[in-house]
């Protein structure tokens, strides 16, 4: 809980007009201090100090370059920062407008260099072709799949990617509307089969399948340990399994909205119930950080089922 005269510091740092340009533009871009003071046209001296206080809040991160230093939005505020923060966000002014055009205009100049002016963060940029659909659609070509199951296949967007390399691929949600569009979806794949089922009660044998996934799905379970268990139940000896799920959460109103029934589930909690379903972890553990506020942390978690003596 905030001290009366922390709380006052927090409001004291928002209530500078520049401070909040300068939040609302590094929300969207990493940007140098040079590329602040072309957009904000504001002098070198004032950024550099606005950046300064705003880093020392935990507001802001910076990011050393060679010789520069890139700026953005941290990822892991301070519980008072974030709330200070998420009311600043929903400020509306023509400013900003203003300000993101005039910041289109300095990546663009930043890109016509491309790719040297990338080197050392090519992954925070985007280029013509270079999506992650398209690294996901050149990576599946290395896999070789057996009998896949996708658990929770929403419209069947994974599932269609996937099922060029496997052996035959089903999948199930709870959704009438998803099942038929993902049936759509992969008409034309003769080896996938769509049904409409629940997670924890799948109508499949035991040992049926040699991979499966559990993609963004355990945040619509109240009973995420039940769901393990049955995918572990149908995966052959030696199968894996592959869960990517929302880290442990406190945005509430953010889950019920989107009609989640948990807030994600920490990785150690995610571990302890993959092992008590008799599967053995290689991988669990928060992989990323969403750069959209409120900056949703990602777990991942590999797992293997034993195989028969």
């Amino acid at each position: 809980m905030e001290t009366l005269a922390a709380a006052a510091d927090l409001f004291g740092l928002v209530a500078e007009p520049t401070r909040v340009r300068l939040l609302r533009l590094l929300a969207k871009h990493e940007l140098s201090v040079a590329e602040l003071v072309a957009v904000t046209e504001l002098p070198q001296s004032s950024v550099s100090t606005h950046l300064g206080k705003l880093r020392d809040a935990g507001m802001v991160r910076g990011r050393k370059n060679g010789t520069s230093t890139y700026y953005a939005l941290a990822e892991s505020m301070p519980a008072g920062a974030r709330q200070v923060w998420e009311i600043a966000a929903r400020v509306d002014d023509k400013v900003f407008a203003s300000d993101e055009a005039r910041c289109g205009g300095v990546l663009r100049a930043r890109r016509g260099a491309f790719p040297e002016s990338m080197a050392g963060e090519m992954d925070r940029h985007y280029s013509p072709g270079r999506t992650w659909e398209s690294l996901a659609l050149g990576l599946v070509g290395l896999l070789r799949l057996g009998r896949v199951l996708d658990v929770g296949c929403g419209d069947g967007a994974v599932a269609a990617m996937l099922a060029p390399r496997a052996h035959s691929i089903t999948c199930i949600d709870a959704s009438e509307r998803m099942v038929a569009a993902a049936a759509e979806r992969l008409a034309k794949a003769p080896h996938a089969t769509v049904l409409r089922a629940d997670m924890h009660e799948l109508p499949l044998p035991d040992a049926s399948f040699d991979q499966v996934l559990l993609l963004n799905v355990l945040v619509h379970s109240d009973k995420p340990a039940l769901a393990i268990d049955e995918a572990a139940r149908v995966l052959s000896p030696g199968g894996d399994l592959v869960v990517v799920t929302l880290d442990a959460h406190a945005h509430s109103d953010t889950a019920q909205s989107w009609g989640h029934h948990q807030q994600g589930i920490a990785p150690a909690a995610l571990r302890r119930m993959l092992a008590r379903s008799g599967l053995t972890v290689s991988h669990c553990e928060v992989a990323t950080r969403e750069k959209r506020a409120p900056h949703f942390g990602i777990a991942v978690a590999y797992a293997t089922k034993k195989a028969r003596p």
